[in-house]
């Protein structure tokens, strides 16, 4: 991921930042008409100083895709051209795959990368991580806000492995089909069920229990994809009944 870097160094911090927020755009974890959450909230959970957040916001208001207004939330406008999916070949095979395909996948390549990750992280990786599932608990009816954190908190993961080749792969994998995962987080329990898997994740990563840590996230995955899969193909019933208020 852009501006995925563990340890956003001052020198690059603004354009690190611009362009991992602008990928959040282009992949679809943020949309058009999305209120980012608040300079202090954006700095607690990408671990940057609030001055970062703002001159990373100002790069992408210049480049048009969100739109700041004084008194109020920073609004996402969009990105002009190709998105992401559309554009990076890996990603846009990816949307012709089954979501039982993906996840298996996903399963499959995930538990390799947490086994490592296990072994690696470092404290102050696991702290971040830790940090940033304390924060989410106060995300529960704030989508927006947790889908940055969670992606946070899933490329913290991912690098901890120390295998860059492996980080991408499931970097890609992680970004399949968000556009159903946005609307299955719309669903009561939904981010709380993640929050509880995100703390089981980080309490097995922090005995440096391998099993324990695959066990954690492979649930977590299974979470995932029976929410998203609900939302890609809903049932007759839910159909009529319409989405629960």
């Amino acid at each position: 991921m852009p501006g995925g870097e563990q340890g956003i160094r001052k020198r690059t911090v603004r354009d690190q930042l611009a362009d991992k927020l602008s990928y959040m755009i282009q992949s679809g974890l943020l949309q058009s008409g999305d209120d980012l959450p608040s300079e202090r909230e954006l700095s607690n959970t990408l671990k940057v100083s609030r001055e970062s957040v703002r001159s990373a916001i100002a790069v992408l208001a210049d480049r048009g895709m969100v739109e700041v207004s004084q008194g109020a939330r920073t609004r996402i406008i969009g990105t002009a051209g190709l998105t992401l999916v559309d554009s990076v070949r890996s990603m846009s095979a990816l949307k012709t795959q089954h979501p039982n395909v993906v996840n298996e996948a996903r399963e499959q390549i995930e538990a390799q990368v947490i086994r490592l990750a296990t072994a690696r992280i470092s404290e102050a990786d696991l702290k971040h991580m830790h940090n940033l599932v304390d924060a989410q608990k106060q995300m529960l009816n704030d989508p927006v806000a947790f889908q940055i954190s969670d992606r946070e908190f899933h490329s913290t993961l991912y690098a901890a492995c120390g295998n860059p080749l492996l980080t991408n792969f499931v970097s890609d994998l992680y970004d399949y089909a968000l556009d159903f995962r946005r609307q299955a987080l719309q669903r009561p329990g939904t981010i709380t069920q993640s929050v509880q898997d995100h703390e089981r994740i980080v309490k097995a990563l922090s005995t440096r229990n391998a099993q324990k840590a695959e066990q954690a996230l492979v649930a977590h995955l299974e979470h995932i994809h029976q929410t998203t899969e609900a939302v890609m193909n809903p049932s007759p019933k839910a159909k009529q009944k319409g989405p629960r208020s």
